[in-house]
């Protein structure tokens, strides 16, 4: 078990730099949401950063989430990040502050017929594979923007922004074109003032190189390894 200190340390050092991007980029600290990226870890982990003041989690999977869910203050703000199967949509649609995930039409209407179903308003995100690797999920680059006006369409269903899970580099700089990329996109669909769509989000950006999506533009980071230490999967 790592202990409290080490979490607070950790949430700390992550804060400190994140203002330190924000500072060099002329932005404000408060514009950068730190998601605490918690899979995998036991819920008195989570309490301990909970503790320090976090209230943004990020969760890869659902059953996961909503066991964290039924036993976490309700003021957390869950962020689904991980793939989303159509099947588990109606699990969470009305727990998670924010999808992070969509990148299908498909997945898009089933989030709605949910939400409409459960009288709430879903706000999604729509997952770019920049870098066009074949291991990750996400629309292309080339299609992104179709996709967010189809969704655009659908009844209680708000699109907030993109998302995109960089490559594993040791050098985050090698990031950097990645990042700058989604921002372009980003101020591209928002230039077609869509309805139903804002551009406010930019979730990019984790543990190995978060600091150069800051300075490229993310409004939100998922930062799990550099907080709670190296993951343990359970056998």
């Amino acid at each position: 078990m790592v202990e409290d200190v080490t979490i607070r340390k950790n949430m700390k050092a992550v804060e400190d730099i994140i203002a330190s991007e924000c500072q060099k980029a002329g932005r404000k600290p408060e514009d950068v949401t730190l998601i605490a990226v918690s899979k995998t870890k036991p819920v008195e982990m989570l309490m301990e950063a909970y503790e320090y003041g976090c209230r943004d989690f990020g969760e890869n999977k659902v059953q996961e989430l909503l066991d964290k869910y039924e036993v976490m203050p309700k003021d957390i703000r869950w962020h689904m990040i991980g793939h989303l199967q159509r099947n588990k949509v109606k699990y969470i649609v009305d727990k998670v502050y924010l999808i992070h995930s969509v990148d299908s039409l498909r997945l898009a209407e089933e989030i709605s017929k949910e939400a409409v179903k459960k009288n709430v308003c879903a706000n999604i995100l729509v997952e770019v594979n920049v870098a066009n690797e074949e291991t990750k999920f996400g629309t292309t680059c080339e299609e992104v923007k179709q996709l967010v006006q189809d969704i655009a369409k659908l009844p209680n269903i708000c699109v907030k922004g993109l998302m995109t899970i960089a490559p594993f580099v040791e050098n985050a700089e090698k990031n950097r074109p990645i990042f700058s990329k989604l921002k372009k996109i980003s101020v591209d669909i928002m230039d077609e003032n869509i309805d139903n769509i804002t551009m406010e989000n930019l979730s990019m950006g984790m543990t190995g190189d978060y600091a150069v999506a800051v300075s490229e533009g993310a409004t939100c980071v998922r930062v799990g390894t550099g907080i709670f230490g190296v993951r343990q999967y359970m056998p």
